[in-house]
């Protein structure tokens, strides 16, 4: 395969969901993947324009925001590396753009839930194992900070 060619693979899964892809031809191999960041970090305008935005509530003098985090893709959401490992963020956590706070599997393929918002985890809408679907709210941020 030569470089011209694996430029325009590169340029047909730019703009796609596909995350890595293999791809072999005799003795020649070819394995590419998206960085994690990209990939699953939520834009700012949708976050922002999600439903639970308007949930404001007051807290003494205070104005509490929250955004909800949502899911980009169809899986099992995992709240933690593995099993004896803590979790990636607890409700009460203090989180910062692209922060790792959980995992979504589908078909083998895991992707990374990161954080496109600055905040405090407010609430966790799902558990360990619980399977999601996409657009699915996953936590409840507090931006008011």
């Amino acid at each position: 395969m030569n470089s011209q060619r694996i430029k325009e693979l590169l340029k047909s899964i730019k703009d796609t969901d596909i995350e890595e892809i293999q791809y072999q031809s005799g003795e020649n191999s070819l394995y590419l993947k998206k960085p994690d960041v990209k990939a699953i970090v939520l834009n700012a305008k949708e976050a922002t324009e999600a439903e639970v935005k308007s949930k404001n509530k007051k807290e003494g003098d205070k104005k509490l925001v929250l955004i909800a985090i949502k899911s980009t893709t169809v899986g099992t959401f995992a709240s933690a590396q593995s099993n004896d490992k803590p979790p990636f963020v607890r409700e009460g956590d203090n989180i910062v753009v692209g922060q790792k706070i959980g995992q979504i599997e589908a078909m083998k393929i895991i992707k990374d839930v990161l954080s496109n918002i600055k905040g405090k985890i407010s609430k966790i809408l799902v558990s360990n194992g619980q399977s999601v679907e996409y657009g699915q709210k996953l936590f409840l941020v507090d931006t008011s900070k």
